[in-house]
């Protein structure tokens, strides 16, 4: 498999950690010293994705994928609307991906509420 379609599954994986949810898989992909908006937030995201924290998405539907391959660095950027019964949003993302002793993590990523 390339890059692309290696970072492709990935984000389908982490689309359906998110319905899941799974806070495993997010322990797994998340690099223990990733930037996400600035600052150090693996535990929290892991622990927010507990069952049972938040109220569960119900759908979440990710779109606009922008992958750029760079060997063993890449950056994606998408948009997803995501609903539970709390209502529904829209959010936009960047995250970078480096592959490390044949695996991939997101090492930093940005985040922001879209109207």
């Amino acid at each position: 498999m390339g890059t692309i379609d290696d970072i492709k599954k990935l984000e389908e994986q982490l689309r359906e950690a998110e319905l899941a949810p799974d806070p495993d898989f997010f322990a797994r992909i998340l690099d223990d010293h990733a930037l996400l908006d600035g600052q150090r937030l693996k535990s929290q995201i892991v622990a927010a994705h507990r069952p049972g924290v938040h109220p569960k998405f119900t759908r979440v539907e990710m779109s606009d994928y922008q992958i750029q391959d760079h060997g063993d660095v890449a950056v994606v950027t998408c948009q997803g609307i995501f609903e539970n019964s709390k209502g529904t949003f829209k959010m936009k993302f960047m995250r970078v991906w480096h592959k490390r002793e044949g695996q991939w993590r997101v090492i930093a990523g940005t985040t922001a509420m879209l109207p």
